[in-house]
């Protein structure tokens, strides 16, 4: 799968509005009309206000073509205009998916700023659930009783007829109420009627806090800076902070050891050029095992809490794009850096936030 930012001259802002209107890879792109494109990212633009002004119908071609030309993909483009064959006194599948609910992903930068949660994103309706709802007004509207209700009451027939399942009388005795067992309000106080806090309770408000951070941890800072945590929350933070320091510690422990020995073995042969090197630089290349030890233990027992990859162990794979990444020093060295500075993280692997505070 190709993903939407290889296609030469997208900005940042534009590739937010295309993902947020569906078009996650390159293939998906490739086969969509203008018209259709031009719509759909209207349309996206208009809940979420991403950007200024859509980008014009040339610029668009230009992204379509070269989506096309990297995905390989030339079929007839969706225009989205295709009357599909409905059944009489039915709803069709395009008045269906027309009139079902708008469910568009929301960028990470918009929740951001927002100072959203997951929680707060309301969910959708499945359209399994509106596809009945429509037949059932089609039905309703028309004076024959919903089809839905028919098989009810015809499973229920065979049910009693068979047996298994007894149907309550309509003339039926009532139970009466066993007064003894009724509690006055009487010499009750307020504590008497506030509701325990139930389990369930307490289970939402662990997932909330594995979700997004407290308040008050990011009081004051500022949304778009480093020092603001985000992500989920690592269920072994601790494990995760010195598996960072025992890997900086190996990693700047092997060149420091090596330029020791040097230094020594130099001041040994042509101590004329290296007298200046002092003696207790021996203790380096002596501590080198120890920190190797940690980090074997460490190390290899740091993983991602979302795709269980190792973080401080080097793999031959395609990184994700938003890795910690630099130029010589590679991808683990920034990583760790990263998480003993600002106590969060993007994993190498699939690029998802983590942090370790709560």
């Amino acid at each position: 799968m190709i993903r939407i930012n290889r296609i030469d001259r997208i900005d940042k802002d534009s590739l937010e509005l295309l993902e947020a209107a569906g078009f996650q890879n390159a293939g998906a792109l490739a086969k969509v009309s203008l018209g259709l494109l031009q719509r759909e990212l209207e349309r996206a633009n208009q809940l979420l206000q991403i950007v200024k002004s859509l980008p014009d119908a040339a610029q668009l071609q230009q992204w379509i073509d070269s989506a096309r030309e990297i995905s390989g993909i030339t079929d007839l483009a969706i225009d989205g205009d295709a009357e599909s064959d409905a059944a009489p006194g039915k709803s069709s599948a395009r008045e269906l998916l027309q009139s079902s609910p708008v469910a568009i992903p929301l960028p990470a930068r918009l929740l951001v700023e927002n100072h959203l949660g997951v929680s707060d994103v309301p969910s959708g309706i499945p359209l399994d659930e509106l596809e009945i709802a429509c037949r059932l007004n089609s039905e309703l509207a028309v004076g024959d009783p919903p089809a839905i209700f028919k098989a009810s009451n015809a499973s229920a027939k065979a049910s009693n007829a068979s047996g298994f399942v007894r149907l309550s009388e309509v003339n039926a005795p009532k139970l009466e109420i066993d007064t003894s067992r009724l509690r006055s309000f009487d010499g009750l106080s307020s504590k008497d009627f506030q509701p325990a806090k139930s389990s369930h309770s307490a289970e939402s408000d662990r997932i909330a806090l594995i979700r997004a951070p407290r308040k008050e941890t990011n009081e004051g800072r500022d949304p778009n800076s480093r020092w603001y945590l985000r992500g989920i929350l690592h269920k072994n933070p601790l494990l995760i902070y010195f598996g960072a320091v025992s890997t900086v510690l190996m990693m700047v422990s092997i060149p420091l050891a090596i330029v020791s020995a040097f230094l020594l073995l130099s001041s040994t042969h042509m101590p004329k050029f290296f007298s200046w090197v002092p003696s207790w630089l021996i203790i380096i290349p002596f501590l080198v095992p120890p920190a190797g030890l940690i980090y074997f233990v460490l190390g290899n027992m740091g993983s991602c809490r979302v795709c269980c990859q190792k973080l401080f162990v080097p793999k031959t794979h395609l990184k994700n794009s938003r890795a910690h990444h630099v130029r010589v020093l590679g991808y683990i060295f920034p990583l760790c850096l990263h998480i003993i500075l600002f106590r969060w993280f993007r994993c190498t692997h699939c690029g998802t936030p983590i942090r370790l505070k709560e």
